[in-house]
């Protein structure tokens, strides 16, 4: 199908783009890469009068330290976090995620801030942003703020951002030395996740100190898996402990039933991946 009729602004900053959501009211759609929202576009699932295209903002772009935290422009591509030596060092539950997403074509055009603030709860980096503490900064008619991401998806493709804000960066604290590896379950090559969980932990003298435990799609919003955590801190990091704390990855979540699995089939995902997920990042 084609998209219906829109008008098209290309701002260069970030103070432009602000102004061209404020002047279009909640009629308006921000694109970034476009990998979600054409679809969207071309099946009249949206209509937008205005479209806001921040792919030339430079600002937007990019991967800095400062201090104890990454910053990560929210224009930042799939293909550029892969290729920055930064995200693998402190980051690394980001970049095993960021592999997994789609085929190279889409990680060459897609970008973290778009796949965030898309939150679609099948969507592979929304998971590990929320297992690494990130806070995510949004610019608007009254400034910046930042929002804690446990505060930032609030439910099926919805989050926290107002109509007249853009997504600006994505502030990660270094997770350096911590051991990491996501998990995807899917059916194709190239396909959604049906389950995936993300793991990041912090193993010194053969004892897990912190471990960090997010699900994909396994409710309307990523979900941190507490029960799993507090099961692994303090004890060895050794096959039998994490298959015994893995039963918990299930608990406090609210799968759907679909085509794809029912509720209780991806309950018993969680726990499959959740095992080989920290496994993986322990090394047991």
């Amino acid at each position: 199908m084609i998209p219906s009729t829109f008008d098209y602004v290309a701002p260069t900053t970030v103070d432009e783009a602000v102004a061209a959501l404020a002047a279009a009211g909640e009629d308006a759609k921000v694109i970034a890469g476009g990998q979600s929202l054409m679809p969207v576009l071309r099946l009249r699932l949206a209509a937008p009068t205005v479209l806001v295209d921040i792919g030339r903002i430079d600002e937007l772009r990019g991967v800095r330290e400062e201090g104890d935290t990454l910053v990560i422009g929210a224009m930042t591509t799939y293909y550029d976090l892969l290729r920055e030596p930064l995200v693998g060092q402190h980051a690394l539950l980001l970049a095993e995620a960021t592999r997994t997403v789609a085929d190279p074509q889409i990680r060459h055009r897609g970008t973290l801030g778009g796949g965030l603030a898309h939150a679609d709860p099948a969507g592979d980096l929304c998971a590990p942003v929320l297992a690494l503490h990130a806070t995510l900064t949004a610019a608007g008619p009254a400034g910046r703020r930042s929002i804690r991401v446990e505060e930032f998806f609030e439910d099926y493709f919805t989050t926290a951002l107002h109509p007249d804000e853009i997504l600006v960066d994505v502030r990660v604290p270094k997770h350096t030395d911590w051991g990491a590896r996501y998990e995807k379950f899917n059916r194709v090559a190239q396909a959604w996740s049906i389950v995936a969980v993300g793991a990041t932990v912090k193993v010194d003298g053969g004892v897990i100190r912190e471990a960090r435990v997010a699900l994909t799609n396994m409710a309307s919003v990523p979900v941190r898996s507490r029960g799993v955590e507090d099961a692994l801190v303090g004890q060895p990091a050794d096959a039998e402990v994490i298959r015994a704390a893995a039963e918990h990855a299930a608990e406090g979540t609210d799968p759907i039933s679909d085509g794809n699995g029912d509720a209780e089939y991806r309950s018993h995902l969680a726990k499959i991946l959740t095992r080989r997920a920290v496994g993986s990042a322990v090394g047991a």
